[in-house]
């Protein structure tokens, strides 16, 4: 929790792009709802599997907001990609993708994410703008077919879990580069 407390003000962007408020006290006032016992991804921060909550039916204010923040952390990854040098400063050990290698992995990563959502995608290339948008409206159009909170196929992911798991990825790989990032 404390560690969360310590990325609010990072995360604070997110729902002011989206329009959600976000007041400065939020991190301290977080509850716990439902623990999860993770797995192997878990020691590196991937959200690995849905919580019960997840299963829940969206209605539509609660649908809108959530894909109103994960269009919010798509904005924030791209500003952020255009900001960037093509080559990032390397890791401790002197590795890691530089931001074309990154971008490419994200876009790629939500192919993954789509197939869970029952929706197939073909991977945009990464300068175009067009094709992107369209990978991006496919994959909202996804999370709002799944408002009921059912999985869309078997083994699917309900909607709100694909959704925190985009965008936790997404947030992820935008901070890497903002860290990576010769100032």
């Amino acid at each position: 929790m404390e560690a969360l407390e310590r990325y609010a003000e990072r995360y604070a962007l997110v729902p002011e792009i989206a329009g959600v408020r976000f007041p400065k006290t939020a991190a301290a006032e977080l509850e716990v709802i439902e623990r999860l016992r993770g797995g192997a991804a878990t020691d590196f921060g991937v959200p690995e599997m849905h919580a019960a909550v997840e299963k829940r039916p969206m209605s539509k204010a609660e649908l809108d907001r959530m894909c109103d923040l994960l269009a919010a952390c798509w904005k924030v990854f791209d500003a952020t990609v255009e900001k960037a040098p093509p080559e990032l400063r390397k890791g401790p050990r002197g590795g890691g993708r530089d931001r074309d290698k990154i971008v490419e992995h994200v876009l790629g990563s939500e192919l993954a994410y789509a197939s869970k959502l029952g929706v197939k995608l073909k991977q945009p290339d990464i300068g175009d703008r067009d094709g992107i948008a369209a990978h991006r409206a496919a994959l909202l159009g996804a999370l709002r077919a799944g408002a009921d909170g059912k999985p869309m196929r078997e083994r699917g992911w309900p909607a709100r879990y694909a959704a925190r798991r985009m965008a936790w990825h997404v947030m992820d790989h935008a901070w890497e580069i903002e860290d990576r990032t010769e100032a």
